[in-house]
């Protein structure tokens, strides 16, 4: 992958339509030419993924645990786990792009982690067989999900006693953070949004105050990343965080 292929995901994505009846079509529209080079862009664009793996992983000791990665999309997020991934007893790739999914599944098949299992469902509603889990994650997905809250809540609901959200996204803050939180500028919180809700992306400001009410806080990171080839202004950095938390 190179510049041809960088190219060709940018022009994706602000020339794309937002085809299709529902969020899961939309989804797949969008992505669905540009599953092969979706990893080596997003690696320079998604910062904090692993970051968040091993947060998580400090936390909890990774022998027979179940998680369940939401909006997982290639898989590319299971490389973080290195050999542990052979420790997990289950870990489920949930998302809604087919097209995505698809690369999930040829690389856990080419890497034969036989306890990883590609699903297509929603974040809102999916429910694995053993009803709840050790871990959820959503890595850069959350903002993709228009019932975002509800996604949190289900996750809470899916969680063991003891259990961790990790969450890894873009977002801006309020204009009046709660104590301890970042505050970003008015330029930050007017612009990230409206640069993002063109492909269905909406940074909020409400990610961590919910998450902080909802979870106990274990850990949390609130950085900032220059985006690729982001001509209009090189300066430009959108923030992101990295929270953990725990369910009670």
């Amino acid at each position: 992958m190179g510049l041809l292929s960088d190219l060709k995901i940018i022009v994706k994505m602000v020339l794309h339509t937002n085809r299709g009846n529902d969020h899961a079509a939309r989804m797949d529209h969008f992505y669905s030419d540009q599953a092969q080079g979706y990893d080596d862009f997003r690696k320079r664009l998604l910062k904090g993924r692993e970051s968040l793996w091993q947060q998580v992983l400090d936390q909890k000791t990774p022998d027979g645990i179940h998680w369940i990665d939401m909006g997982g999309g290639t898989g590319a997020n299971l490389d973080f786990f290195g050999d542990t991934i052979g420790r997990l007893g289950k870990v489920y790739v949930v998302d809604l792009a087919s097209s995505l999914l698809k690369v999930a599944k040829q690389r856990a098949e080419a890497n034969h982690w036989n306890n990883v299992e590609v699903v297509e469902a929603d974040a809102t509603t999916y429910v694995p067989p053993e009803q709840q889990v050790d871990v959820v994650t959503f890595s850069y997905s959350l903002t993709m999900i228009p019932d975002w809250f509800a996604a949190i809540d289900h996750a809470y609901s899916l969680l063991k006693p003891g259990g961790l959200i990790g969450v890894a996204d873009f977002y801006v803050s309020r204009k009046h953070p709660n104590e301890g939180f970042q505050r970003h500028n008015w330029s930050k919180r007017a612009f990230w949004p409206m640069w993002f809700a063109y492909d269905n992306v909406f940074p909020s400001p409400d990610h961590l105050p919910y998450l902080s009410r909802k979870f106990e806080q274990v850990a949390l990171d609130e950085c900032l990343t220059r985006l690729p080839y982001f001509v209009l202004n090189p300066f430009a950095k959108m923030p992101y965080y990295v929270f953990v938390g725990r369910k009670s």
